[in-house]
């Protein structure tokens, strides 16, 4: 079981994806997370990539992010979102994507999407075979001044060749690595 842990929907019980493929993003990292850019949440245009429960854009909505886009291939995934959009009455607020992640920012780009926050927790694998960042820059998704959160394995490198990194933290074997 998680939870949101800040915000207008704290304490709201989201619904888990069953499936080994979908690893939520511990509480103890995701409170590290929105401690880290808690001044960056309140009515910013969010992206959650690879969103699996949909727990990281649902707490950026919960702390008073304006909007959020949900990508996910994962149907099982897809519709675990939705329900757990609605546990939080947040639908209105929300858009949820059923498609592999290059082809939804490809969609976004030509919309003309720009993003302040963009999550992304790529399967681990996936990291080291396609590197989501270049999508994002060659679309030109991120908003000038946004950031990029990216989780990944405390022994993978990502490639800063697209974006400057500004900070690292390690829990477990969990590192999230922010960009912009």
């Amino acid at each position: 079981m998680i939870r949101v842990i800040g915000g207008a929907f704290r304490g709201r019980r989201l619904k888990i994806v069953p499936s080994p493929l979908v690893r939520p993003m511990p509480a103890k990292l995701k409170e590290a997370l929105f401690n880290i850019i808690q001044d960056k949440v309140k009515g910013a245009f969010v992206l959650d990539g690879f969103a699996g429960t949909g727990s990281i854009g649902i707490e950026a909505l919960s702390r008073g992010a304006d909007k959020a886009v949900f990508i996910d291939e994962y149907y099982p995934a897809v519709k675990t979102v939705k329900v757990n959009l609605a546990r939080c009455e947040a639908e209105g607020r929300a858009r949820v994507m059923h498609k592999e992640f290059n082809r939804a920012v490809i969609q976004l780009g030509k919309e003309k999407a720009g993003f302040d926050l963009i999550f992304l927790d790529p399967p681990y694998k996936l990291l080291e075979e396609r590197n989501p960042l270049k999508v994002i820059e060659k679309r030109k998704v991120l908003k000038k001044g946004g950031m990029i959160i990216l989780r990944h394995f405390f022994k993978t490198v990502p490639d800063q060749k697209y974006f400057g990194l500004i900070r690292t933290i390690t829990i477990g074997d969990d590192t999230l690595s922010f960009f912009h």
